[in-house]
């Protein structure tokens, strides 16, 4: 395999949330055991729009922008002035720092192109890059794909974990080892961990002394549950010189489909991005930057009302799993459990197929998110109550049926 052959195969595609993976039942019939198991197919790869539809206007707001024509259609390469004004104000109140809407801030095609360009904007062939275990999947593999070396940093995310949340230890040796750039989440995907306002005080220290740059992902970071507090890096009174913050309506507020992201941050970092947007897809796509004005906009309630709904599927998934002895961290945010799976007679990545296969549920590996989460699986149970609850009890009965 060449080199750009196995640079390419590292991105693998086929566990990515929404991808159905390319497999043939017959392959299995060699190691299944029992008969399909009735029950609504759940797709637990990503969060189900029908379920928890978008924000209210977000529709109209596109449409608004249709009619806008040619010039929402070819907006700046940064997205549409006079909508980033708006998004600025609204970041800005929510993060507690400003955001200048002119140099600290990019509309991007989703949150993942605002990654991917954040990361191209700093990682180079040799780039030493700190990142999470577990993490969200693409970090890995774009800091690879760009030719970066990984310094893994354990995340300690169990819920009797002597010391919760990174290891701070380890993450001041990477960067004392040459690490020039640091990416996580917080919310952590796939965990659900929110970073404590030690520990966010304490990165942002440690990045000003050691000069380094630093990509947060916040993609889920106003799904907050009840008696969790949040603390924005951005924010702190000790904070990097170059940093990105990355946000996004498309998980909490269901507006996926839209493919809306924005980073804002450093303006130098800011322009690289809008350089490398450039040439990979000009901008985000015009008429959906008008939803953007719905963001943080939303009728009074509707927020609380979502994540009480979410915070009661996630009770009953933890419910569900710890009955059966399945140890699965709390999660304080976002949409994910992450479930670890006792010793099966099959290797987890085959039980995730035979669960597709025989259950009709569709999870991500945990593989993806880092080589020592193997065993774990993530669901992200933005979904239907009653079928995302009957679908964990389908989990289940799989690992029942393929115990060791």
């Amino acid at each position: 395999m060449s080199n750009l052959d196995q640079k390419f195969a590292g991105l693998g595609a086929e566990n990515a949330p929404g991808q159905e993976v390319r497999q043939n039942a017959d392959d299995l019939k060699s190691v299944m055991r029992g008969d399909v198991i009735a029950g609504r197919p759940v797709d637990f790869s990503h969060g189900d729009v029908d379920a928890f539809a978008p924000t209210p206007g977000a529709r109209e707001a596109w449409a608004q922008g249709y009619e806008v024509g040619g010039a929402q259609a070819y907006t700046e390469y940064r997205g549409d002035a006079g909508i980033r004004a708006g998004v600025a104000k609204s970041l800005a109140a929510f993060t507690g720092a400003p955001v200048d809407p002119v140099d600290e801030l990019i509309i991007t095609p989703g949150t993942q192109g605002a990654l991917f360009l954040a990361l191209g904007a700093v990682v180079d062939k040799g780039t030493k890059v700190a990142i999470m275990e577990p993490d969200y999947f693409a970090n890995r593999k774009l800091v690879l794909f760009f030719g970066g070396e990984i310094l893994p940093i354990p995340l300690n995310y169990a819920d009797d974990a002597a010391q919760k949340g990174p290891d701070l230890d380890a993450l001041e040796s990477a960067f004392k080892a040459g690490a020039e750039v640091l990416v996580f989440s917080t919310p952590n995907n796939p965990t659900g961990h929110v970073f404590s306002e030690n520990a966010i005080t304490r990165i942002g220290e440690l990045a000003a002394q050691y000069d380094v740059t630093v990509i947060v992902d916040q993609l889920y970071s106003r799904l907050l549950y009840s008696g969790e507090s949040y603390t924005h890096l951005r924010a702190a009174a000790q904070r990097p010189s170059k940093l990105v913050t990355i946000m996004g309506p498309s998980k909490t507020e269901s507006l996926s489909g839209f493919r809306l992201g924005v980073a804002f941050g450093s303006a130098p970092l800011i322009e690289r991005m809008e350089k490398l947007q450039a040439i990979v897809s000009l901008r985000a796509a015009g008429y959906s930057q008008a939803a953007l004005t719905t963001w943080f906009h939303e009728p009074e309630g509707w927020m609380a009302d979502r994540i009480a709904q979410h915070e009661a599927i996630r009770d009953d998934l933890l419910q569900v799993f710890r009955d059966a002895g399945l140890p699965t961290a709390t999660s304080q945010a976002g949409s994910y459990v992450f479930p670890e799976l006792p010793a099966l007679v099959v290797a987890p990545e085959t039980f995730v197929r035979l669960l597709r296969v025989q259950a009709g549920v569709t999870v991500t590996p945990g593989s993806e998110f880092s080589p020592h989460t193997t065993s774990s699986i993530r669901l992200n149970f933005s979904q239907d109550h009653k079928a995302a609850v009957a679908a964990a009890q389908r989990i289940v009965e799989m690992v029942e049926r393929y115990r060791a």
